[in-house]
């Protein structure tokens, strides 16, 4: 059979390896300028060189339509994919525009800076040579536009990478407003200044993917325009997936000989055909597929299309015609009939990048070790198969058609054995030989799955792993995150801690504060107002602990990798190799050491009942170094948050509940902080009785009993002895006299403000006071500027103080600077060390350093 490139003969620039990747990519604005390269350029090489698509040809054909006012549509997007010919649309429109007698206007996004140029003002000078009508910040309207266009028709406007410039003009101020927002009125007021006239056309491009390279406005931004021009436009998509095998095989190949390509074919299908490997139905379609792709197989434009173009990084049809051009050069002394997938040499520095770069460097070190080096698995397979088939490669070829049907931008991956067959067999052997290739591959390979035919990064390990995690049920998963919920609960909680429940009855009502950690995310309020049967009474002791719903399947992969690795480790140890044992070791040693913050990752959810419903505390990430108990963690993280108090400032007794009135009851204020949703959690009795002593003791206020409905003064500026009975009370200072008797008349009851229906309201009325340091709270004693130094131990759960105080602190004044000073001595460090370890990762996130 004849080479292919006897029969299709490549273009000029492709034969003589003259291969810049820049021919392939098509830049309107050179071309406007007349920088572009002779492809695109020169009209007559450019439309020599490009397939005329059914697409294309309706775009031009409603242009030319247009402009020359026999009517059609006037705002047009074009729709495309990342790399899916939309600037080699915009270029055949300006030519053929230029061609029908029509000025072009052309507005390249990337080209220009929003701070220079605004967009009306650029339509004006590239129609008039000067800006007049237009000129300012604001944009001019939609009768200048039309003034500007109809003086000037026919125009033929088109707008590329649009989104960029608003999103760069969103930085530029314009008074009360900024450059984006008088684009988009500038957008709206051109389509219908367009849609009036007759002889005037807009052309422009939105992304329709990959918008990685923007921001979150970015997104914003691309919506309002979708909505603004979406009133007049019409979307036209100029290629579609079934024109890139003519697009391709039209940019690549001068002329083809298709009488003799046919012949080539039908070789091929016969011998496929006669094989079983296609049916007669199934041949006749493959037959007219590789008519069509010719001198490629017609997989092969179809795979790098469809799988590796849904790669963000690969440009579609751009990145396959890049990719081919190579292939094509370095297959044109090997004389083959036809290209496959299997002919891509992978030893090619310059087609293994253009593969690499869109999959990841760590695959460079499998392909040498697998297909390309001498000693690699393929390479082996090359020389053992036999002198007959050494001279076609056959395990080279084969491990790289696997190797390129293992990737895809939406996971697909692999093929079939009977694909397998088609791809890489030629007439001059039985299929059978690829059966014989493939049992030697899988003997000599190390990173071909053990059961598909794809390649992984890992060895064959994983599938182990794999099968492993397949055989976990979900009450394994159960049982052990119960276990590591257990495991990380303290041996002396400050809780009563209860782990799953599913009953409200299951809940003591008590005075104890209790964490119960929830199975699900969601709370039943059932659990906070009953117990049993009966009403929940101390409603306030109540902390809930739940997982985030949204990191399930993340922590439960973990648990499952986990108990695969297990068993592994006890079942299948011995059937392994040295290497594959010590990876095993690691890799549980690392998923064990990982477990903890995937727990606390998963439960980091904290719900405080409230009056109406929950007030939601979230734990945030765990530090790498911490392995704190998860009751330790909520409690420190209750206690920050001022939703737990070991004691209770003596002032905000005094400011909160004392207010306006002469006395308190200590037990009832006590039991507010323990029936109350809402109000914040005393975090013992004790406690509470502390601060109670010393506020009487410090003379804030005074203690005493009520006796009868009088009021007896004990003591002020001592210490009580406080039992909490239901009879004592604090007391106003200026009400207590000391050694004396405080009484009324005879017979004459307290006024309505003693009473003790008015005290337990006033206690009901400040359940959502705030819990706040005697500083902050007292109006004569704040704090307007705070500084602190701090020396503190390089101890992690002391450190973890410190981003909770900016937190707080941040929420309380709008300046709020961090200075850090870090001393360390009695060691040493590299200066590379010092560069890796600190400076790099202080960079990472901007922080500079003032001095070593």
């Amino acid at each position: 059979m004849k080479a292919f490139n006897q029969i299709a003969i490549p273009h000029e620039d492709i034969r003589e390896g003259r291969l810049t990747m820049d021919i392939f990519a098509a830049d309107l604005w050179q071309v406007v300028k007349g920088t572009a390269p002779r492809d695109y350029q020169d009209p007559d090489v450019f439309f020599r060189k490009t397939h005329i698509t059914k697409g294309l040809k309706n775009i031009l054909e409603v242009a030319e339509s247009r402009l020359k006012g026999r009517g059609g549509d006037a705002v047009i997007q074009l729709h495309t994919p990342f790399g899916g010919g939309k600037t080699h649309t915009l270029i055949a429109l300006y030519h053929k525009a230029k061609e029908w007698g029509a000025n072009v206007v052309v507005f390249e996004g990337t080209n220009f800076d929003a701070k220079e140029t605004r967009i009306w003002e650029e339509l004006e000078r590239q129609l008039t040579g000067k800006v007049e009508i237009t000129k300012g910040n604001t944009s001019p309207g939609k009768e200048k536009l039309i003034k500007i266009l109809s003086e000037n028709a026919p125009v033929l406007i088109l707008i590329d990478e649009l989104l960029e410039y608003v999103t760069k003009a969103a930085g530029v101020r314009v008074g009360d407003s900024n450059l984006a927002s008088q684009t988009y009125a500038f957008i709206q007021e051109l389509t219908e200044a367009v849609s009036a006239l007759g002889n005037t056309m807009l052309v422009l491009t939105l992304p329709s993917s990959n918008l990685e390279q923007y921001d979150e406005y970015a997104e914003i931004a691309l919506n309002r325009l979708q909505r603004i021009v979406g009133r007049t436009e019409r979307i036209y998509t100029p290629v579609s997936d079934d024109d890139i095998v003519h697009v391709v095989i039209k940019r690549l190949f001068s002329k083809i000989d298709r009488e003799e390509a046919k012949k080539i074919v039908d070789d091929f299908v016969d011998y496929i055909e006669n094989e079983g490997i296609l049916s007669k139905e199934e041949a006749t379609h493959y037959r007219e597929k590789f008519l069509e792709s010719y001198p490629f197989k017609p997989e092969v434009i179809e795979i790098l299309y469809k799988r590796w173009g849904s790669f963000p990084s690969f440009q579609r049809t751009r990145g396959v015609l890049r990719l081919l051009s190579l292939v094509i050069y370095d297959m044109l002394d090997k004389g083959v009939p036809f290209i496959r997938l299997g002919d891509f040499d992978l030893s090619n520095e310059e087609i293994r990048r253009e593969l690499i770069k869109h999959i990841g460097n760590q695959w460079d070190s499998i392909i040498y070790s697998d297909i390309t080096s001498e000693e690699s698995g393929a390479k082996k397979v090359d020389r053992n198969l036999g002198s007959a088939y050494i001279p076609y490669k056959l395990g080279t070829v084969v491990a790289t058609t696997i190797f390129m049907t293992s990737f895809s931008g939406r996971g697909e991956r692999g093929i079939t054995m009977k694909e397998l067959k088609l791809y890489a067999s030629l007439p001059i052997f039985p299929t059978s030989v690829i059966d014989t290739v493939l049992a030697s591959l899988r003997e000599k390979l190390f990173y071909l799955s053990d059961e598909d035919l794809y390649f992984l990064t890992q060895p064959n390990l994983n599938k182990i792993i794999l099968n492993f995690e397949d055989n976990i049920s979900m009450e394994e998963l159960y049982e052990e995150e119960f276990k590591l919920l257990e495991n990380y609960i303290s041996d002396k909680p400050k809780f009563k801690v209860f782990i799953h429940p599913k009953f409200p009855r299951e809940i003591p009502d008590d005075t104890n504060l209790k964490l119960l950690i929830m199975k699900s995310g969601n709370v039943e309020r059932e659990f906070v107002e009953k117990c049993g049967e009966n009403p929940r009474i101390y409603k306030n002791t109540l902390i809930f602990l739940c997982p985030e719903e949204d990191y399930r399947r993340n922590f439960q992969r973990a648990i499952r990798r986990y108990l695969a690795l297990k068993g592994i480790r006890e079942k299948k140890m011995d059937e392994l190799t040295q290497l594959q044992r010590e990876e095993v070791k690691k890799k549980f040693k690392d998923i064990k050491n990982l477990l903890y913050s995937e727990l606390r990752y998963f439960y980091r959810k904290i719900l405080l009942p409230t009056r109406d419903g929950f007030k939601v505390v979230d734990l945030g990430h765990p530090h790498p170094a911490s392995k704190r108990k998860l009751d330790n963690v909520v409690y420190e993280e209750l206690k920050s948050e001022g939703e737990i108090l070991e004691k209770i400032s003596p002032v905000i007794i005094k400011d909160n509940y004392l207010k306006d009135r002469d006395y308190l009851e200590i037990k009832k204020l006590y039991d507010s902080f323990l029936k109350i949703p809402g109000n914040p959690r005393i975090a013992s009795k004790e406690g509470f009785i502390e601060s109670i002593k010393k506020g009487v003791k410090e003379g804030i206020f005074g203690y005493g009993k009520l006796i009868d409905g009088e009021i007896e003064v004990i003591t002020i500026g001592e210490t009580p002895d406080v039992q909490l009975s239901d009879d004592e009370i604090i007391i106003k200072p200026e009400l207590c006299i000391k050694e004396e008797k405080i009484e009324e008349k005879k017979g004459e009851k307290l006024p309505e403000k003693h009473s003790t229906k008015d005290v337990e309201k006033s206690i009901q009325k400040v359940e959502h006071s705030p819990t706040v340091k005697v500083e902050e709270k007292v109006e004569e004693d704040k704090y307007r500027n705070i500084t602190l130094k701090l020396k503190i131990p390089p101890e992690p759960e002391k450190i973890l103080i410190i981003p909770r105080i900016v937190k707080y602190l941040t929420g309380k004044f709008k300046n709020c600077e961090i200075e850090v000073t870090i001393k360390a001595k009695d060691g040493e460090i590299s200066k590379a060390e010092y560069e890796n370890a600190i400076v790099e990762a202080l960079k990472q996130y901007n922080i500079p350093i003032d001095k070593k």
